[in-house]
């Protein structure tokens, strides 16, 4: 069966490339979109739980960025029984030089730690630690502008999150003075076998216009992936549904020319459900083809993204099992919806109708 449906493709060379361009750039389109949402997402959760336990931000508000928190707190969180040190981060952006979005960490002198340094030191008054990629991309390497305030770079960092190491940190007060807030938010270590959910009651009880949460029920709840989440979903379906439209249109036109072929085939009495099994066994091993080639071309494609300096590694994606997976089953999916529905219509017709192809 699988001979014959080799025999088959190729005896349509031009009728199958199409149909093979089709779905394979419909399945890196899915590929794409699902890997950058779920990358974005996953650099920003990372960076998040690396940072503690518990987090707090200002109560409703709708995004990070908008939070201001009183940093003050740190004193009497700290002191707080079961927690074994606190931070606190303001997130902001700005242009830098010729770029025109950079991200700023203004972070408390307990954070610099998690920051691995390539050389230079960490910052002091009037000084910035500069990301990897951020630094590679500056004309001058020694000093730079923030809001019209200029910084001496202290030193290089390097990160594996995109996010962090395309951005730039500094004292947490002097960004307090470029954004105007304390801080945007606070993450709280806990200690080993310590419940979290007891810690998280006291320090609610600190401040009425807070909000604090576990860093796993934050990063659920987070209204921003929820809509990245829900976006990508929205375009993976529609991108979906136009390689649907594709492989339908196109098998059509193809089975539509094989109609004699399909007619002298029922005719010496083979059924028209050995037919269509055919016909959906070619789709299937065009799928397999289309979907190989995607997964390279969209390995590829992330490579180049993950690498681009003009993305200043803010972009990424990972390829997961389960992703890769969930994109095979839909592929298998497209490609046995695009053939069985011209494979039936033309299961409606007569042998001799078949026989005579386009023929009034």
């Amino acid at each position: 069966m699988f001979n014959h449906a080799l025999k088959a493709l190729t005896a349509n060379r031009l009728k199958t490339f199409l149909i093979y361009v089709s779905l394979t750039f419909s399945i890196v389109s899915i590929f794409l979109i699902s890997s950058i949402s779920d990358g974005v997402i996953g650099m920003y959760s990372s960076m998040l739980k690396n940072d503690g336990d518990v987090i707090i931000t200002q109560a409703k508000i709708s995004d990070t960025f908008f939070s201001n928190v009183d940093r003050t707190l740190l004193t009497k969180i700290k002191q707080i029984e079961g927690v074994d040190d606190a931070s606190a981060m303001i997130l902001g952006a700005s242009p830098v030089e010729s770029l025109p979005i950079v991200a700023i960490y203004g972070v408390s002198h307990n954070r610099f730690k998690d920051y691995k340094l390539l050389h230079g030191s960490y910052p002091n008054h009037n000084e910035v630690l500069v990301g990897e990629t951020i630094y590679n991309n500056l004309q001058d390497k020694k000093e730079l502008s923030i809001s019209n305030k200029k910084f001496t770079i202290s030193g290089v960092f390097k990160s594996e999150i995109g996010f962090e190491n395309g951005g730039l940190v500094l004292n947490i007060e002097e960004a307090g003075e470029i954004f105007h807030k304390s801080a945007s938010i606070i993450m709280v270590n806990s200690n080993l076998n310590m419940d979290v959910d007891v810690i998280i009651e006291k320090i609610k009880l600190l401040d009425e216009n807070i909000d604090v949460k576990s860093t796993d029920s934050f990063v659920e709840s987070y209204n921003q992936f929820k809509i990245i989440k829900i976006s990508s979903r929205v375009i993976s379906f529609i991108a979906f549904c136009m390689g649907l439209i594709g492989i339908v249109s196109i098998m059509s036109v193809t089975i539509n020319q094989r109609r004699s072929e399909f007619g002298i085939k029922r005719a010496i009495g083979i059924s028209m459900k050995k037919v269509m099994f055919g016909i959906i066994i070619e789709g299937l091993v065009l799928g397999l083809f289309s979907f190989a080639s995607a997964y390279v071309f969209s390995f590829l494609a992330l490579f180049l993204i993950k690498n681009s300096s003009t993305l200043q590694g803010y972009v990424n994606g990972e390829i997961s099992f389960s992703l890769a997976l969930t994109i095979f089953v839909m592929s298998i999916v497209m490609v046995t919806l695009g053939s069985i529905l011209p494979a039936l219509n033309a299961a409606k017709s007569d042998p001799l109708a078949l026989i005579q192809g386009n023929r009034s």
